[in-house]
């Protein structure tokens, strides 16, 4: 897949990692965008401020109090305010007042924001990779039959659970499932579990319109059981997925993820979809207000 430099989009988010300029990207990266990431990365050119993001991202709530941070970093809480400070009037974190303590989480926005600033600086989207490689051993994909729905529907009930996969919060019925998707466009993932080839993951299609001149335009899905992860199933479903689309006659992918679900996004990306803007409340999972990021990959031709 080739795109160039004037491709590029400049995402969208809510308070954070937001370029001054909202208008369509022009050749090159334009004066008000670089100056609006020149902002962020002076925020973080303090190691302190890199060690205490990490500190709250990769936290199991993803928030922490200011006087938990100051004793993980080893240094006094009035520089950890400080620093948080800074980090918040960029929109890097968000800071809560819980009773007496001040509660630090991350802007979830700038976990797809901030890499795709890089990406855009370093030119590295210029050439969006088509596919993922380094595809693991012991997995295969194959075309989903009918027989396959009630593992398939198993697994996204599994992400369903999550509150952290999709909006839907009740299972849909076999035959619900299979009129959902293009034909020709789904698929399945086998490894083997316990000396025998199981289902362990999938992924499909969706048609985006019935207009004929959306006919290429298709919304994607891939779900892993949980067992399964971190076990190179979502890559080999991807490289399936992409190419089977280019080769059937898709000329864009498109998929929205929530901004908490950081693998799926990293795994998207490695399948050459592109961060196309950060949509703040987009719609309530269960009475709450979420966020998605809305990728799209298109085809080379």
């Amino acid at each position: 897949m080739t795109t160039t430099q004037a491709d590029l989009p400049l995402v969208a988010a809510d308070d954070c990692c937001e370029p001054a300029s909202s208008v369509a990207p022009r050749p090159g990266l334009d004066a008000d965008s670089a100056a609006t990431y020149a902002e962020w990365f002076a925020t973080l050119a303090d190691p302190t401020r890199v060690r205490l993001l990490h500190a709250v991202s990769s936290s199991r709530s993803g928030s922490m109090r200011v006087g938990d941070l100051a004793a993980e970093l080893g240094i006094s809480q009035s520089t950890c305010s400080h620093h948080v400070r800074r980090l918040a009037e960029v929109g890097f974190v968000a800071v809560d007042r819980v009773g007496t303590s001040s509660v630090v989480s991350v802007n979830p926005a700038c976990c797809t924001g901030l890499p795709h600033a890089a990406d855009v600086v370093m030119g590295t989207l210029a050439a969006a990779p088509c596919c993922p490689e380094d595809l693991p051993a012991g997995v295969t994909t194959r075309a989903m039959t009918d027989a396959d729905l009630p593992v398939v529907r198993d697994i996204y009930a599994e992400g369903i659970a999550t509150r952290n996969a999709t909006f839907e919060t009740e299972v849909p019925s076999l035959s619900e499932l299979a009129a959902k998707w293009l034909p020709g466009h789904r698929w399945v993932a086998e490894a083997q579990v316990e000396g025998s080839a199981r289902v362990v993951g999938w992924t499909a299609v969706n048609p985006v319109s019935s207009r004929a001149c959306y006919a290429g335009v298709g919304e994607t899905s891939v779900y892993v059981t949980e067992p399964a992860r971190g076990r190179g199933v979502g890559k080999a479903l991807l490289h399936r997925q992409v190419n089977e689309a280019d080769a059937g006659g898709l000329w864009t992918l498109q998929t929205s993820i929530f901004p908490e679900n950081r693998a799926s996004i990293a795994l998207h990306h490695s399948a050459g979809y592109r961060t196309l803007a950060v949509r703040p409340r987009i719609a309530r999972l269960d009475g709450v207000w979420r966020d998605t990021v809305l990728l799209e990959r298109r085809r080379a031709d």
